[in-house]
């Protein structure tokens, strides 16, 4: 892999983890998300790039 695909990697794990961090605990737990999950998806999200 190289040193772009790996920064977009990067760049999407951050940019989701702020993102869902950023959501109450109400809004997580209507998308069915708890605080510890967010460090798992956002890890999926960005090999899925």
């Amino acid at each position: 892999m190289g040193i772009r695909k790996t920064l977009q990697k990067w760049a999407a794990y951050n940019q989701t983890v702020r993102e869902l961090n950023a959501l109450g605990n109400r809004e997580l737990t209507d998308l069915g998300i708890s605080r510890g999950d967010i460090e798992r998806i956002a890890r999926d999200h960005a090999n899925r790039i």
